[in-house]
């Protein structure tokens, strides 16, 4: 149950300006958080209907929060949109250009893209990339010189009063206090900029700051939570006392992505990937195939190596990087540039509530990848965010009690247990008494033949009994466990402990080790070219070597995985992962060639183990 704090807009300003966070940007970041109703007055009102064009029902210049939220029935399927500019013209784009190339020699806050994403991961991967750019040419997608007339767009505002801006909101939902802070971006210029997935216009990034209230009305920051592409539940999360978690007093810092407004908590540079929707089962087949692999045949990899092979990427997921680097801009209390006062959304506005439609350019992408996002409160499709419906079950906190609970939780949680415990016994021992009187009836039917049918009967339900009592002991002796470790854990909550900062993340996300950025620039250069010379060496074996096709193939592909592992120095792991695999199919030819040999020589064997250890026993 989640609901508005209830407190007067004082209170709730003071609390998000208390904690409200730190914003590191990437240096070349063009846009940073602005306010709301500034963005809307400089975009127009459009709505897409079936089969037919666009139409403009608010005109530049004449759009405010107020005509946002003012309902607009239409028909089935129509889509509200934003729009925010129109393209460059060929001469402005070339103009913009030659201005941004003179400007940026003598520049140092420029974008210098870091080591190639596509060295960062295998050939499969590169190949699944390349698939991924064609269907750029072949669905809707933002053109790059829309991404320059947002960035000239927002500069002009900017020029009129340089002013950066978050919309907070604060509500209370299972004990917590949850602050929830809205950035909104202009554009997103991910793809164009800084080589990632998509653009689209307009941004909405969130972040959450979770607070706990004692008796004594003592609030104390535990837990944030920062929204990160496909990122739920535990992961997103941190604890206040999280080494990983950097703060500035009471104010958590946010390394933001280049262009693609991700928060995250360290500054670095992240591989991060996108699924394409045709891909999902190779994704789920390689997905089993590792865990065959590293599982069943126990090939497991180093500690530092196991994070990015187990959860990172799956070959068949089209890599990006995502430049979280914090050298750009700061944003934040005592930073270079402040925030100015939150736009407030508690309790919840019009223009947040009454628009659904998109907050930027529809570009009808099936993938939705360059469409903008909804507002904060809804998704594109028109449902209500997991994030605003429940904002403590989104970071998976609904599991978790606020600290001044916890303790009362778990002693609760043990009188459950024990009052379970009286219930099971009585069921125990009521089973252990039927089980006990069918036993001497059946004792006695046992010698009577005419009794034969009723005997077995009673066999049959004494068989049933004896598992029925058997689990419920097996409940007791597990009930009786779980009591012990809940009393070990209560004493220690008594104690003033806590479980350990990171326990519950599964999948951290981390950047890319600095030793992985220095691999040199042949690498890059090969990463960049291999699936083009792959294409090429497959063409000319198909006009000059068609008979001798697959044994090209197969040295081709033997030829650059040994240049890839070259390339990473994993020629040891591949020589190990070799070795077994061949292990593994040599092993299946001899069984497929000799198969009943082997299972007459095995049945040979197991006869005469057995005979030698019943003998055995006879001798001693």
């Amino acid at each position: 149950m989640e609901t508005d704090t209830g407190m007067d807009s004082d209170t709730d300003v003071d609390l998000l300006r208390r904690f409200e966070p730190v914003v590191r940007c990437t240096r070349g970041e063009q846009f940073f958080p602005m306010d709301v109703g500034r963005y809307v007055r400089a975009c127009s009102l459009w709505v897409q209907r079936p089969g037919e064009q666009p139409v403009c029902l608010v005109p530049q210049g004449q759009l405010s929060l107020e005509d946002l939220a003012r309902p607009r029935p239409d028909v089935v399927g129509a889509i509200h949109f934003l729009k925010l500019t129109d393209p460059l013209s060929a001469t402005e784009l070339a103009t913009d250009k030659l201005r941004r190339t003179f400007r940026d020699r003598d520049v140092e806050d420029v974008f210098r893209a870091g080591r190639g994403r596509l060295a960062r991961v295998g050939y499969v991967s590169r190949f699944v990339d390349a698939m991924f750019s064609i269907t750029l040419m072949a669905r809707g997608r933002v053109p790059g010189d829309r991404a320059a007339a947002a960035a000239l767009a927002y500069r002009g505002i900017m020029a009129d009063e340089e002013q950066y801006r978050y919309c907070g909101r604060v509500l209370r939902q299972d004990g917590w206090i949850v602050l929830q802070y809205w950035f909104l971006y202009l554009y997103n210029n991910w793809r164009s900029r800084f080589f990632g997935a998509n653009d689209h216009e307009s941004d909405w990034e969130m972040i959450c700051v979770y607070l706990s209230e004692s008796k004594a009305r003592e609030i104390t920051p535990e837990w944030v939570a920062y929204a990160a592409h496909d990122y739920y539940g535990d992961d997103l999360r941190r604890r206040w006392d999280d080494p990983e978690l950097k703060r500035v007093g009471s104010h958590p810092v946010v390394y933001t992505g280049a262009g693609s407004h991700a928060s995250y908590y360290t500054a670095g540079e992240y591989l991060t990937e996108a699924e394409l929707p045709f891909m999902a089962p190779l994704v789920r087949f390689a997905s089993t195939a590792q865990g065959l692999w590293k599982k069943t045949l126990r090939q497991y990899v180093s500690e530092e190596d196991r994070g990015e092979s187990d959860d990172a990427l799956s070959i068949f997921l089209v890599p990006f990087v995502d430049y979280a680097r914090g050298d750009g801009l700061v944003i934040g209390p005592g930073q270079e540039k402040e925030w100015s006062d939150p736009v407030l959304l508690t309790p919840t506005p019009p223009w947040v509530t009454q628009y659904r439609g998109l907050w930027g350019l529809y570009t009808r992408d099936p993938f939705a990848g360059e469409d903008a996002p909804a507002g904060p409160m809804y998704n594109r499709d028109g449902r209500i965010r997991h994030s605003w419906y429940d904002a403590v079950g989104w970071a998976g906190l609904d599991k978790e009690p606020p600290p001044d609970e916890a303790l009362q939780t778990a002693l609760d949680q043990q009188v459950r247990i024990k009052a379970q415990r009286v219930d099971l016994q009585a069921k125990a021992d009521q089973k252990s008494q039927e089980l006990r009187g069918l036993h001497a009836e059946s004792t006695a039917m046992r010698e009577q033949p005419h009794l034969r049918h009723m005997y077995q009967a009673h066999q049959w339900r004494i068989g049933e009994l004896s598992q029925e009592l058997s689990q419920l002991r097996e409940q007791l002796a597990s009930h009786e466990n779980l009591l012990e470790s809940l009393g070990r854990y209560s004493d220690r909550l008594e104690g003033g402990g806590r479980a350990p900062a990171r326990a519950h993340i599964r999948r951290p996300h981390r950047p890319t080790p600095t030793a992985e950025l220095r691999l040199g620039r042949l690498a890059e250069v090969w990463a960049a070219a291999s699936v083009s010379v792959m294409l090429i060496v497959f063409v000319g074996l198909l006009l000059f070597a068609k008979d001798k096709l697959v044994l090209g193939l197969v040295a081709i592909f033997a030829s650059f995985v040994f240049i890839e592992s070259g390339f990473r120095g994993r020629l040891i792991r591949l020589i190990t992962s070799v070795t077994v695999a061949l292990s593994v199919v040599a092993a299946l030819v001899i069984l497929h060639d000799y198969f009943w040999p082997i299972v007459v020589g095995f049945v040979l064997l197991t006869g005469m183990y057995i005979l030698w250890e019943n003998l055995r026993e006879l001798w001693i």
